[in-house]
């Protein structure tokens, strides 16, 4: 919804040729092997996305759209009065579940993750069976805004797992480093995520729990990193931690555009990528 943003920071262009951050994702995604994009958006968006998105698209990589909305829920629920908001990442891959039949992976709109990190998701999910999942970690100084506080999920591993995953919902860079509260090494969510089809079970049954314990309060969330912990805890999935020594970047804030767009220009510069991701994006 890009509140802190104050717009649409996914098809906002920052790349020297009128790029998004989300066209280096597909264009990664691509180059890793991945044949198909699935947009999760408010149905108010669509006509925005295709003009501005997905036209790019077009010859490259098949596009799907699926509409998050607040009345797409298990049966025998229903939406409460005052909810106006979507029901949170968690709910948003749930609404994917007629458009995934295979190993998929889930990304942000605005984080970049680098080619590297899609390259080690996409070999995970050639092999991937039943609820064998994978998490691409960050480190933590690596993910921070020089603008304001961000929001992080703090990963706990169990040898090449995962364990659990804390959400740190405010940390400033004065939180990290000597005399911090954080070391900055601590390995992070950004929401980078590998799945097979069976993950739309277990997200179903976290959110048939969430809606019986939190459905009614008109701002409650369903996170997809608490989803996926909880089937952790359960049993009922693993959850390899794939360690990441790409440079993330991404937009919170306004102010982290130009910063974003200066990373890219050296990236263009040092032949990372091209200067026109759509003179060359294909197959």
């Amino acid at each position: 919804m890009g509140s802190r943003y104050g717009g649409l920071k996914q098809i906002d262009p920052v790349g020297p040729a009128g790029e998004t951050v989300l066209d280096y994702g597909v264009y990664d995604a691509i180059r890793a092997g991945f044949t198909r994009v699935v947009f999760v958006i408010r149905k108010e968006f669509e006509e925005e996305f295709r003009t501005k998105v997905t036209a790019k698209y077009s010859g490259r990589i098949a596009v799907d759209f699926v509409f998050q909305s607040t009345a797409d829920l298990p049966e025998g629920f229903s939406v409460p009065a005052g909810r106006e908001k979507p029901w949170g990442t968690g709910h948003a891959v749930w609404c994917a579940r007629k458009a995934v039949n295979g190993p998929f992976a889930v990304i942000n709109a605005d984080d970049f993750y680098g080619a590297s990190s899609y390259a080690q998701l996409a070999a995970f999910l050639a092999k991937a069976r039943g609820a064998q999942f994978a998490i691409v970690g960050f480190k933590l100084s690596n993910t921070l805004s020089e603008n304001g506080t961000v929001s992080r999920g703090i990963c706990s591993e169990n040898g090449r797992f995962l364990a659990s995953i804390r959400e740190d919902k405010a940390i400033a860079l004065a939180d990290v480093g000597p005399g911090g509260r954080l070391t900055g090494d601590e390995r992070v969510s950004m929401n980078f995520w590998g799945f097979t089809p069976e993950v739309f079970a277990g997200l179903e049954w976290g959110l048939r729990t969430f809606l019986t314990a939190a459905g009614s309060d008109p701002k409650a969330e369903f996170y997809l990193p608490s989803a996926i912990s909880d089937m952790i805890t359960a049993g009922s999935a693993t959850v390899e931690v794939i360690p990441s020594a790409e440079s993330w970047f991404g937009i919170t804030y306004k102010e982290d555009k130009a910063r974003v767009a200066s990373a890219i220009e050296v990236l263009v510069k040092d032949g990372t990528y091209p200067g026109n991701l759509f003179q060359t994006l294909s197959f």
